[in-house]
Order: structure tokens, then sequence, then C-alpha cells
């Protein structure tokens, strides 16, 4: 069995539980930002459900594919407000009007500027424009980073990530956030029926070295159908980016921490 490394970034369980405590700050920054009230029924007039009744948060969605649109649509049926955004936001007015008022779209510098908390899914040859882009509107915001460089060694930045991880590579290129490497394992399908099972979860590995910010990521992976699997510091995210053991592995928690070598959850 493989086992990984420990290493000093990781973030035991008494950090993490000190970190919970960030959560409210978190979801209490959008109101200051003047953030409407979430809805409280969809469409369809059911009330919607918030991961363990917690408060709605602002969620901006820089890069509205497949990946990006599954976790969105998930995060809006749980009851949070989700700006997607693309280089063509007209093409995802239709999604969002389907998805009712907590949804919206318009452009990348908006969706950073209007969430509290970002998903990045976009081309990882993207990332270094607009992180200097969107420089001030992310500075001091959690970005969950679902990219993954290209195979190969073709590009000057696959070359670099692969030499330093591309968990580091990300946090180099987009500074001065709270990055945490989560949804860039999976795929987006897995993550659709997972949301749908009442057991068996996708298991969703997550990396970071901000303890606040990986409780937050915790709390959205929930919220998207699926279990996270805390993996460790952004250093411990090579195990789960590309040619790693756990790269869309596509398996439950148990599976893939097996997998990644980790201890069983309770």
């Amino acid at each position: 069995m493989r086992k990984h490394p420990q290493r000093s970034s990781s973030l035991n369980r008494r950090q993490l539980l000190v970190a919970g405590l960030g959560l409210a700050a978190v979801a209490a920054s959008s109101s200051a930002t003047g953030a409407p009230p979430a809805q409280p029924a969809d469409p369809a007039g059911k009330t919607p459900e918030r991961g363990r009744g917690a408060q709605a948060m602002r969620l901006g969605v820089i890069g509205a594919g497949w990946l990006g649109a599954t976790v969105g649509r998930l995060w809006v049926k749980a009851g949070h407000e989700v700006l997607f955004s693309s280089r063509h936001p007209e093409e995802l007015v239709s999604m969002t009007r389907e998805l009712g008022p907590r949804a919206s779209a318009g452009t990348p510098r908006q969706a950073a500027e209007f969430g509290t908390v970002l998903l990045f899914a976009v081309p990882y040859e993207a990332l270094p424009q607009l992180g200097r882009d969107l420089k001030q509107a992310l500075r001091g915001k959690v970005v969950l980073d679902a990219c993954n460089a290209p195979s190969g060694n073709d590009h000057a930045l696959s070359r670099e990530a692969q030499a330093e991880g591309v968990a580091r590579t990300s946090a180099k290129y987009l500074p001065g956030t709270k990055l945490v490497r989560a949804f860039s394992a999976v795929d987006a399908t897995a993550i659709e029926a997972s949301a749908k099972r009442q057991s068996g979860k996708l298991g969703v590995p997550v990396a970071g070295d901000d303890a606040q910010a990986v409780q937050v990521a915790l709390r959205l992976v929930r919220d998207a159908g699926c279990e996270p699997v805390m993996v460790g510091g952004l250093a411990a995210a090579s195990s789960f980016q590309r040619g790693g053991p756990g790269f869309r592995a596509n398996t439950t928690a148990p599976e893939l921490r097996r997998l990644l070598g980790l201890p069983q959850g309770p």
C-alpha cells in the first residue's frame, strides 16, 4: 500500500475544528457587502437545503463549463447565491434563468467581485492572465482551484506545474488568495451522480494551507452532494494531481483514503 508522507503543512483535526469558527465570518461578509437575502424557496416551491442549516454564501464561478456549471448548480440548489461567469456570459442566461433568482451570469471580473468564495474551473493556461486581471478583486478571498495543467511537456506552464506541483503553481498565479485545491480530481458526471445518492458519496480530495479556507471548502464539497477527504496542505495536493493515485479516481471516500494511504475517517 502506498503511504502518503506527512508534511509540516498538513492540518490536524484540532486546527480544522478551530478554523470552523471562521465559517460564520465568511458567510457574514456576504451581508456586509450588500448581498440580497437568499430566497426562501426555489421556483418549484421547495425550501432549499443549506449545508447543515448554515447561512448561505455568495459564490462566484469562474469558468462555467461542464465542471463549473455542475458544481454551481448544486450550490444554488443548496441555497447559495451563485454568479456563473465565462467570456460569453450571454450563453449562460438560459441556465441561470432555469435555476431561479439565486443564480446569475456575468463576466469573470463580476464573478470575482461578487463572490466571497470563488471556484476556478478554467483551462490552466488562463490562470496567469486571470490572476493579473483580477488581482484586486481576488485579494484575501477563498479560492477553490479545480484547474489542471495539461499533460505533456509542450507548454512551459505544464513543465512548471509538474516540477513545482499544480497547487503551488496555482497559488503563484493567483497571489493574495487563500487557495484550496478542490474538485480538481473528479469528473462532473461523478459529482452529479453523487448528489443524487443517499450513501456511497463521491470522495473529493481537498488540500490547503489556510485552515479557515479549508473549512469553507469542506462545507462546499458537502453542499455539492459529495464527501470531502482532507489530504493535507497544498504540498500534499500532488497526490491527486495528474499522474497521482487520487487523480480522477472517482470513487467513495473510504476507497480514496485507501488509495492515498490516509487513515480512514469515522
